[in-house]
């Protein structure tokens, strides 16, 4: 195979990806001035265009990979513009939809920062500084929702992973055999059991299928009529798998679920686990970090008590995509699933000190450094900024609440959290007739895609008894009063139409 000689007489070697520091700064300085623009004007643009997938590759083009380069400055320029223009704004103020918070503007910078140095934060040595700022980030998050401050840590890419990182500790440490080395084979035909609530994220169904326990392995626990986790039902569950020969070995809390933010009662399930030896793991990927305020729900006081804590910087803690952070309480209960140690490691000893390798503590070996923009965040605004901007996302979806009940033409449903849930109900509907929550529950399903399709807000759904219903969730520090009070009377209007197009 013949290869290029791309090396001067002068012993210089060229790369067409290389860029002289004037070069790139007038890149940077271009494509900041870009952005900074965007962000200036995003309040008045639509919070998504509505466009096909047909319609996007369109824009984009369909061709092969191209042959030679283009000029660099030319297609960043292009490339901003067409997400600018083509994009689903999840920091659009009017943005409500999906747990997926407004991006900090200093998550951004630390984002081109952090690919700027490009350390692997799998090893100490390999990324000095950067392992000491995740450590300190970890810790600090800690602190911010009253967590053990002896606990161990690793950012992860979001919930999935920082639950999966959790459910494998739970497993190693309560399994009753050495699950490294027997995979799921014990000589007594055990089955493993897990109890969650129905309102647990789906994140267990991957879990257990992908670690080998089979979905069948779940248990189903009921809810009360809050949503949360019956705890009654728990204890009953666990005891009646005990005696026919199960192994119980792990039950997960729910701090903020999905659809309506419902808080189980963790006190209480923390209980249960301690009683039967059960490995206690709270899903706070979007509700932990309320733990902050002041007036926090007392049940969400009953992380404090779980072996380990999964919780996204990047949903309530405004942190670009992508940030998840798995808290346990026994850092080596971290270590002892993931550590191996091959011949070519030499990662042990630095100037006489043991340091934190962070490929020890979680499934990934190379790692990038996702702790920046988290770090930095809480930097710039410290615990009382936090405080202050949950508080207020709180306000916004309860005040949402008020006006869902005024409507006379809505019906709201539940508020928990930052999340309110409502559906459009039409002034003339017989709610007596036996086919009424059939038949909400299409016009709301119809409207909840007219309202996501048009641009003018952005909200998403939940279904509470059987009744499909609209769900608002507000982690955006960019969303103001005046945008909540808007949206009822545009969820209203929506629903006239199609009420009024449906009755022809």
């Amino acid at each position: 195979m013949k290869h290029q000689n791309n090396t001067e007489s002068n012993g210089q070697r060229t790369s067409p990806l290389e860029m002289t520091p004037e070069a790139f700064r007038a890149l940077g300085y271009g494509l900041i001035d870009q952005i900074a623009d965007f962000l200036g004007t995003l309040p008045d643009r639509p919070v998504t265009t509505g466009e096909t997938p047909s319609e996007i590759r369109t824009l984009i083009g369909e061709r092969r990979l191209p042959r030679e380069g283009e000029d660099a400055e030319r297609i960043l320029a292009q490339t901003a513009k067409l997400l600018f223009d083509h994009s689903l704004f999840n920091g659009h103020p009017k943005f409500l939809g999906y747990i997926t918070s407004s991006a900090a503007p200093i998550g951004a910078l630390a984002d081109l920062l952090a690919a700027a140095v490009n350390p692997n934060v799998g090893a100490w040595n390999l990324a000095p500084v950067a392992s000491e700022i995740e450590r300190q980030t970890i810790s600090w998050i800690a602190e911010m929702i009253g967590y053990s401050n002896e606990c161990g840590g690793i950012l992860v890419s979001g919930g999935n992973m920082a639950n999966f990182v959790g459910f494998l500790a739970a497993r190693h440490a309560k399994a009753g055999w050495d699950t490294r080395k027997n995979g799921m084979r014990h000589e007594d035909g055990q089955q493993l059991r897990v109890y969650a609530s129905k309102e647990t994220h789906t994140w267990i169904h991957k879990a257990t299928d992908l670690f080998g326990l089979g979905t069948d392995a779940i248990r189903w626990i009921g809810t009360d009529t809050s949503q949360r986790m019956d705890v009654s039902a728990l204890r009953r569950q666990v005891q009646q798998d005990a005696q026919n020969g199960d192994r119980p070995f792990m039950v997960i809390g729910t701090a903020g679920s999905v659809s309506t933010g419902a808080i189980d009662p963790l006190h209480e399930i923390a209980e249960v686990c301690k009683r039967h030896d059960l490995w206690f793991h709270v899903d706070g990927a979007y509700g932990a970090v309320a733990a902050v305020l002041p007036d926090a729900p007392a049940d969400i006081r009953g992380m404090q008590l779980a072996d380990s804590i999964a919780l996204d910087p990047h949903k309530w803690l405004y942190a670009p995509l992508e940030a998840g952070c798995t808290l346990v309480r026994n850092p080596e209960s971290l270590r002892d699933p993931f550590v191996y140690r091959p011949a070519y490691y030499k990662f042990d000893d630095i100037g006489g000190e043991a340091p934190i390798n962070f490929a020890d503590y979680g499934p990934q070996n190379s790692r990038g450094f996702r702790a920046l923009k988290v770090w930095l965040g809480l930097r710039q605004v410290g615990r009382a900024g936090y405080e202050k901007m949950i508080s207020d996302d709180i306000v916004l979806a309860r005040r949402l609440y008020e006006l869902a009940e005024m409507h006379p033409e809505l019906q709201a449903f539940t508020h928990s959290l930052s999340i309110t849930t409502l559906r459009y109900v039409p002034q003339h509907f017989d709610m007596g007739s036996p086919a009424a929550d059939d038949d909400l529950n299409k016009l709301n399903t119809e409207l909840l895609t007219r309202l996501q399709e048009g641009g003018e807000a952005f909200v998403s759904n939940a279904v509470i008894d059987g009744k499909y219903v609209l769900r608002a969730c507000v982690v955006n520090f960019r969303t103001t009063m005046a945008d909540i009070e808007a949206l009822p009377e545009i969820i209203a209007r929506i629903g006239r139409q199609v009420d009024a197009e449906w009755r022809k």
